[in-house]
């Protein structure tokens, strides 16, 4: 349950992951530098579209694959908010993978939907559902308002 981490956002204070309770959310590992980085608008449609239905984005920082998100919290903020018009919430800078694996991603990954398997690029989602599971997984190149993902999030 995302409610029991100790989740940081981006600028490095807590984040209330009791907010998210309830909710259906898109976990999303993010890259500025990745030739998927376009589907941050994708990111903001989909959580402008479904918001008032209970859906959320959380989007995760991560620099482990070809160092494509080598910022500073203030630099990836930056960039996120004026090149894509991002306003979801974003996490600090984690890693999804290896020994130093963040505990969200342990609880991800380590789910029935997430397999036990690495993430294997930027922009990997989950989908947890209100009551908490982890429901889905989808690769990267699955666009965030792909018909799949509607579904996994309950708004198809």
């Amino acid at each position: 349950m995302l409610s029991q981490l100790n989740l940081r956002a981006l600028n490095g204070e807590v984040f209330p992951a009791a907010a998210l309770e309830g909710k259906s959310v898109l976990v999303v590992n993010v890259a500025s530098r990745c030739g998927l980085t376009p589907q941050y608008t994708g990111l903001v449609a989909l959580r402008a579209a479904y918001a008032g239905r209970g859906v959320e984005v959380l989007g995760v920082p991560c620099n482990q694959f070809g160092k494509q998100e080598p910022g500073t919290p203030d630099e990836i903020q930056t960039f996120c908010a004026t090149k894509y018009g991002v306003d979801f919430p974003l996490l600090e800078k984690q890693d999804v993978n290896g020994a130093g694996r963040s505990p969200l991603y342990a609880l991800l990954v380590g789910s029935e939907a997430g397999g036990g398997k690495d993430i294997s690029w930027n922009f990997e989602k989950f989908v947890i559902a209100p009551d908490g599971r982890v429901v889905a997984r989808f690769a990267p190149t699955v666009e965030p308002g792909a018909p799949e993902v509607l579904a996994a999030l309950g708004v198809a």
